[in-house]
């Protein structure tokens, strides 16, 4: 019969290695119930100021909760993980680091906003801005093969720091094995973020989640593979979206270009300071890949829900 585990965050690891040792073993069909922390280690609190950031040991970054073992599992099979559940443990927190993000050269100062989490399905960047709180790993990842302290910040095949913020509860995700027992790790939670986290950050959080493992030893697929709930954005749907673009033959200059400008429309019409309008782009604004076929010109798009304004 299947059985539930539960793993705690009180061991973490901070690289993919294949000397990690698992610290749970399951079988397929099993269901682990995760502690994680946050992408600072949790070195960032609900109470802290912009002046944590000079503390903060970046050494310490993407603490994963794992490595679990699945009995059997070998390279070329593909693991199945069901999210259950995942619910945040109370607050998060959003920063500008400088020399990071899509936009670094315009925001050169460290700035952070932490939020309240307690509230129940909504984060507030002003009484007037709701953000959807939808929660999800921002990284769960199978063991790359040959891994050796391998950073956690680039994803790869095997999954890992995807940002995939369509990962909610009632989602599936599907690795492809590239090691035996898989040695599946996750952590990195989001409380929200748009497609893209342009400012280099989500709503970071610790999460508590729910997830079932399932083997399949006749699907190999190259890279990860997901299913998602239908409708994509049900909390944002009942109002109009506002659309910004940028138009080149550079996709990152064309996705900094759509940025910009939604940016300056955000100061304009809901007179946001830029770096809290830099951020509410990472939280809720949707970057889309427009057009790819015209003659080298791409389109990226950037999406507001308006929804998330209230008069």
């Amino acid at each position: 019969m299947p059985r539930t585990h539960h793993l705690t965050d009180e061991r973490v690891h901070n690289n993919w290695d294949t000397d990690n040792p698992p610290l749970l073993t399951i079988d397929s069909g099993d269901t682990v119930v995760v502690w994680t922390r946050d992408v600072s280690d949790n070195q960032i609190g609900p109470d802290a100021d912009v002046s944590v950031l000079d503390e903060v040991d970046w050494d310490r970054e993407y603490p994963l909760t794992g490595p679990i073992a699945v009995r059997d599992a070998a390279p070329g099979d593909t693991l199945q993980i069901d999210v259950l559940d995942i619910h945040a443990r109370g607050w998060g927190w959003t920063v500008i680091l400088p020399e990071l993000g899509l936009l670094p050269d315009e925001f050169p100062d460290p700035y952070l906003r932490v939020f309240d989490l307690s509230l129940g399905d909504t984060a507030y960047l002003r009484e007037d801005i709701a953000i959807p709180v939808e929660p999800f790993l921002g990284t769960m990842g199978v063991c790359p093969a040959g891994a050796t302290a391998q950073a956690v910040a680039p994803p790869g095949s095997f999954g890992g720091n995807v940002d995939i913020r369509q990962l909610v509860r009632g989602s599936t995700l599907y690795l492809p094995v590239q090691v035996p027992q898989a040695l599946f790790s996750c952590g990195d939670a989001h409380g929200a973020q748009g497609d893209g986290e342009v400012c280099i950050t989500a709503i970071e959080a610790p999460m508590l989640a729910s997830l079932r493992f399932t083997l399949h030893t006749d699907r190999p697929i190259p890279a990860p593979q997901f299913r998602t709930p239908a409708p994509l954005t049900p909390r944002t749907d009942s109002a109009p979206y506002y659309g910004t673009t940028g138009v080149g033959d550079d996709l990152y200059a064309a996705a900094q270009d759509a940025v910009r400008a939604m940016i300056d429309h955000l100061a304009a019409e809901y007179g946001l300071g830029r770096e809290d309008a830099y951020i509410l782009c990472s939280l809720a604004v949707d970057l889309r890949l427009s057009e790819v076929v015209n003659a080298g010109q791409y389109v990226v798009s950037a999406l507001l829900p308006e929804a998330i304004f209230s008069p």
